[in-house]
């Protein structure tokens, strides 16, 4: 009886290593699924090779300033640009430890995870800054960029932006826009494409830059192989910032960078705000401000707090929006629940996404 029951215990305990073996098989072959096709590598090549030299060169900053009279209107030179001494740890406006729109000469992890961004929304080019998040596996094909909404989603057409291009570490080697040849080749770790932009319905549904967009004014691209090799996983080639879903304190320092390409920025230098946050009382304090002089081009670049000079690395807290006629501030959005979903929704995403 005994033998008889252990030889049923058995063989049951054998089907349940099958049945194991299988399941891990198909969840192995539902992960793969992730894995971008042959046509979505071919697609990458597509878009490197259609950021010629002589479009890169035509792109201009999608940014946007509150007119009176008219709302929240595309400007690439807004007024008074703010100013700083140039140079990083800390330099700024005197002994306050304010910096206003300042090279960043410091290194670390910043300077290869924050890049900038070219795209197409119509028959237009435009330019844009972003940096790379953590995503949540390692193990993963992906890897996530974190930018404005406003760089991924044309609010007006309701349509997702084209020929999504990211360029880490764009400070190291600013690829010369009259050279022959590919631009990505002239780069210091090439190019990644957007496989996927993810944005929320708040943003995508607000029907122009206005309030209601501009609490939603985020979004992530999800990449897969892409730099020199057009195989490289980017956050394994450039490394990750963490990133939190929660407010910043009022007057806790913020770091803010972007690559500014309007006024006396060329878009080829990684520029910095560092200073206190506080809150646009025209959104009810909806959205944070920071003195901050960069222009535009510097849009979906990161804002960082807390953040520590010395190694470059810090938390996502939130990204470079929109600014005033006049007003020598940058603002960004709050990240919260829905920034949170946003995030989740683009790891290992595969289509572009409105998270409802």
């Amino acid at each position: 009886m005994t033998d008889e029951r252990e030889t049923r215990v058995g063989k049951r305990s054998i089907r349940l290593a099958v049945a194991w073996a299988t399941l891990l098989a198909l969840m192995s072959a539902g992960m793969a699924t992730a894995t971008p096709s042959t046509d979505a590598r071919s697609e990458h090549q597509r878009i490197v090779e259609f950021w010629t030299h002589e479009r890169v060169a035509q792109a201009v900053p999608r940014h946007f300033v509150l007119d009176p009279g008219r709302g929240f209107v595309p400007a690439a030179k807004p007024d008074n640009p703010g100013g700083g001494k140039p140079g990083g740890g800390g330099d700024g406006d005197g002994d306050s430890g304010l910096v206003t729109g300042a090279s960043w000469t410091s290194g670390g992890a910043v300077v290869a995870t924050t890049g900038k961004v070219l795209f197409q929304m119509g028959g237009s080019f435009y330019v844009c800054s972003a940096s790379v998040v953590t995503d949540g596996s390692t193990a993963d094909a992906d890897s996530l960029i974190l930018t404005a909404g406003h760089c991924a989603y044309d609010e007006t057409n309701r349509a997702f932006a084209t020929n999504w291009l990211f360029i880490p570490d764009y400070d190291s080697a600013p690829a010369p826009l009259t050279a022959s040849g590919s631009f990505c080749a002239d780069t210091e770790y090439g190019c990644w494409t957007a496989e996927a932009l993810t944005v929320h319905t708040g943003y995508a549904s607000a029907g122009g830059f206005n309030d209601t967009a501009v609490v939603h004014d985020f979004a992530v691209a999800t990449v897969y192989g892409g730099g020199h090799s057009r195989e490289a996983k980017l956050d394994g080639t450039v490394g990750t910032q963490d990133i939190a879903f929660t407010e910043i304190g009022l007057g806790n320092l913020v770091y803010a960078f972007g690559y500014p390409a309007a006024q006396k920025y060329k878009g080829n230098d990684l520029v910095y705000c560092a200073g206190p946050v506080g809150t646009d009382p025209n959104t009810g304090g909806a959205t944070y401000r920071i003195e901050c002089g960069m222009t535009g081009g510097s849009s979906g670049g990161p804002w960082f707090s807390p953040f520590t000079e010395g190694s470059g690395t810090g938390t996502l807290a939130s990204v470079n929006s929109y600014g005033y006629r006049g007003d020598s501030g940058m603002y960004g959005p709050k990240f919260n629940a829905n920034t949170q979903a946003v995030y989740t929704t683009a790891d290992g995403a595969t289509a572009d996404t409105i998270v409802p």
